[in-house]
């Protein structure tokens, strides 16, 4: 790989978020520019929810090709957008902005792609999962509801458990009219909800179990919770998008039943192929040494 630099000619993306300073896309998209030569940069930028606006029109009108965004900014994303994926339509939410030539804005969400070309990748045949059984997620918030939003494109039934109840069922509403909006004479979609303290009886009419929260997370809360998987199918697929650590609790509890498992680093890396690909003009792989170089960036953390 050769020495990084750039020039006043330079191509630019960003992460836009408050706080940003968790975020490994800078670390991933400065490492693909580097390895594909290419003069461009990819930069961190601290906005407080006030100033979101105002940061995106400066960035547009400074030459940015556009910027991913983070909590807390996914909705507002959404908002200022003037076109918007389908599939971010339904989830609501937008984490990829795309600065056209014309002055437009294009939003997207790429949370849920990444999501399941990570199952892909973990050689999992996401087709015949959805036939298996339904997919359950652990969670109701923003990442909840894009990956949602892909597995019912996959033609998944949805579940969602969420220790606020009410969030849960909000959430299922919400998609269950927003995709019937936008796909009004399609296949209705399959969403319903499970109480926080009963999902683990329901395991083993499951193939998929997304752990969509922070639990389990370095740093956040419950870093040991371990759910009771006893009664899982032995065709049961446990998923976690938590990176840091990257084997959580949750998985590895799932590995010691000999479960199959996929973890959450390579969500993080397939959704920002996209973003890269728009921005920049190249196409990128998650291969191993894209993973070797990103997770030991996260052991300098």
């Amino acid at each position: 790989m050769s020495e990084f630099r750039i020039t006043g000619k330079a191509k630019l993306a960003g992460v836009i978020g408050h706080p940003v300073t968790h975020s490994l896309s800078p670390v991933l998209h400065n490492y693909w520019l580097a390895r594909k030569e290419i003069d461009g940069a990819y930069v961190p930028l601290s906005v407080a929810p006030d100033a979101f606006v105002t940061a995106v029109k400066g960035l547009q009108a400074s030459g940015f090709r556009g910027a991913n965004v983070t909590i807390p900014h996914k909705e507002a994303a959404f908002a200022i957008a003037d076109e918007v994926d389908p599939m971010a339509r339904i989830a609501g939410s937008v984490n990829t902005l795309v600065f056209r030539e014309d002055g437009s804005i294009h939003g997207s969400s790429t949370d849920g792609f990444g999501y399941i070309a990570n199952l892909e990748a973990d050689g999992i045949d996401v087709a015949a999962l959805a036939n298996r059984g339904p997919a359950l997620l652990l969670g109701a918030g923003g990442a909840a509801r894009s990956i949602a939003t892909s597995l019912l494109e996959k033609g998944f039934q949805v579940i969602f458990s969420n220790r606020t109840a009410e969030r849960a069922d909000g959430l299922a509403k919400e998609l269950d009219a927003a995709w019937r909006r936008y796909f009004p004479k399609g296949d209705a979609p399959r969403l319903s909800t499970v109480a926080w303290d009963k999902w683990e009886e329901q395991l083993g009419e499951m193939a998929l179990v997304v752990n969509t929260t922070s639990l389990g997370m370095q740093g956040g809360p419950a870093l040991d919770w371990t759910p009771d998987l006893s009664r899982a199918s032995s065709h049961l697929v446990v998923s976690d998008i938590v990176y840091v650590p990257q084997e959580t609790p949750f998985l590895k509890a799932a590995k010691e039943r000999g479960l199959t498992t996929s973890g959450g680093l390579g969500m993080l890396l397939h959704q920002a192929r996209l973003g890269f690909k728009a921005w920049f003009g190249a196409d990128t792989e998650v291969d191993d040494a894209t993973v070797a170089y990103i997770r030991a960036a996260l052991s300098k953390r």
